[in-house]
Formats: C-alpha cells, structure tokens, sequence
C-alpha cells in the first residue's frame, strides 16, 4: 500500500505550471488527468542493493537486478491504489549499442526502454563499470523504468499517438520533452522513496541534479528531453514531493517543458 501523503497538488504548485484551460479529450485525460496522481507518495521500499565495485560486472548486473525489483514492488502497489493493471518490465543487459524490437539504439544511451517488448536494455561492459556511480545508475534505471509507467498507465500512447498527428517539428519536439522530462521526475520520486535504504546521500544528489543542470542537454543533438535547467527542475520537484502527481508534465505551460 502506497505510503501516506498528499494526493493533490497544493495551491502554490498549481500556481507555478497553470494549467491550459482549454477542453480536454478523453485521450488526452489518460496523460494529463492520470489516476496515478491521485495516489499519493509512491510506496516506500526497504531497497539496499547494495555497494558498487570497479570493474564488476556480475556484480553490476546484480545491482541492477536488485534495484528493478525494488522499482517493481513500488510501482505495483501505485497502479493496484489507483485500480490500473500492472506488469513489471523485463530487464535486459546488452553489451554496447544494441538493436531491439524498437529499433537502433539511441545514440549517446546507456539504457533505452523498448514498448514493444516492455523491456528495459541496460548497457553492461567494461567501460560502464570501470568507475561506477551508485546513484547515476540506479537514477538511469528508474528513468527507463518511469518510460514502462507510462507505458502501463497508457501515457505512452498517447504521446506516440500524438506526436505522429503533429504538424511541426518543435511540436513533436515539446511532446518527446514532456515524455522525457516525465520520465526523470518520475525517477526523482523513486529515489526519495529509498533515500534511506540505499542510501541516497545528499551531497551526491545534489551533485546528480547540479550536473543534469550544467550538463543534462549537451547529449542530444536536438532539444528533445529538456535544457539541463528544466531537467534539474523536475529532477527536484519529483525528489522533494515523492509522488507522481508532482511529474503530470502533460498539463503545464510550454514554458514548463523548455
């Protein structure tokens, strides 16, 4: 059962990402008006996968494996509180860029969530653990796994559904940010939920979100998942709200999502 908590946004959050007042479609509502914000925090795990060695990979991918479940036990008990059905991801470790049932990989990716097949692909080699972040890592399965929430919820496709109808290039563009951006708030939540098992110390959070503000778009060759400001934003709110209210990024201003 989903921990206590506040179920709405409070009024100053409202404020801060006014909603467009403009009629919605029932399409539209599973993205923008999702049960799952009206859950409350995310369910708290007892999640403590672990330390990370250099140059491990069994031990990489047991981290991994012990983070997923971790992810899988919360995000079942959020869709049971908000009566949607739920089955967890599959994990897959690849050793480079890798094509799957969604195609080639995304350049510059070290783990891509594949809707076809419902998996996650997670990058297991020599390079990923010659000096292993804890925190950067599970941060990037969380975010893939946020990818599989949507999927689940059905705001997966209505965002393909809709950027396929878009006209114009900065269109798709803005939608691709608000599925990204969605997907990192969504990862924040979880890692708040472990703050304490995993633990998450705060300087290193600090440090992953001051990154992700510097650095966070310099991978993309288009702006498709947010200026490093607007993802530390996000990264930030869904850390300090721990629910997946605080990440509807379907129902902000343009301006939310830049």
């Amino acid at each position: 059962m989903a921990g206590a908590g506040t179920a709405h946004a409070p009024a100053s959050f409202a404020d801060r990402v006014a909603v467009p007042q403009k009629k919605q479609s029932a399409e539209s509502k599973v993205a923008t008006d999702s049960a799952l914000y009206r859950t409350g925090k995310l369910a708290g795990t007892n999640c403590s996968p672990g330390t990370l060695a250099k140059n491990d990979q069994p031990g990489y991918a047991r981290f991994l494996r012990h983070l997923k479940a971790c992810l899988d036990i919360a995000w079942a008990a959020e869709f049971r509180q908000a009566g949607l059905g739920f089955a967890p991801p599959g994990l897959t470790f690849v050793a480079g860029q890798a094509t799957t049932p969604c195609g080639a990989w995304t350049p510059g990716a070290d783990g891509v969530y594949c809707s076809k097949d419902r998996s996650i692909y997670m990058v297991v080699n020599a390079a990923a653990v010659r000096r292993p972040f804890g925190l950067g890592i599970a941060r990037l399965l969380a975010h893939e796994y946020g990818h599989h929430v949507q999927e689940m919820a059905g705001i997966w496709r209505f965002y393909w559904s809709t950027r396929a109808a878009a006209r114009t290039k900065a269109r798709k563009l803005e939608l691709t940010r608000r599925s990204e951006l969605q997907a990192e708030c969504l990862s924040a939540v979880f890692m708040s939920t472990i703050k304490r098992s995993f633990p998450v110390d705060e300087a290193e959070w600090n440090y992953a979100v001051n990154w992700f503000q510097r650095n966070g778009d310099k991978g993309w060759a288009e702006n498709d998942h947010g200026r490093g400001r607007t993802q530390a934003t996000w990264m930030k709110r869904g850390f300090a709200e721990a629910a997946p209210w605080a990440c509807n990024t379907w129902s902000v201003k343009s301006g939310a999502v830049q």
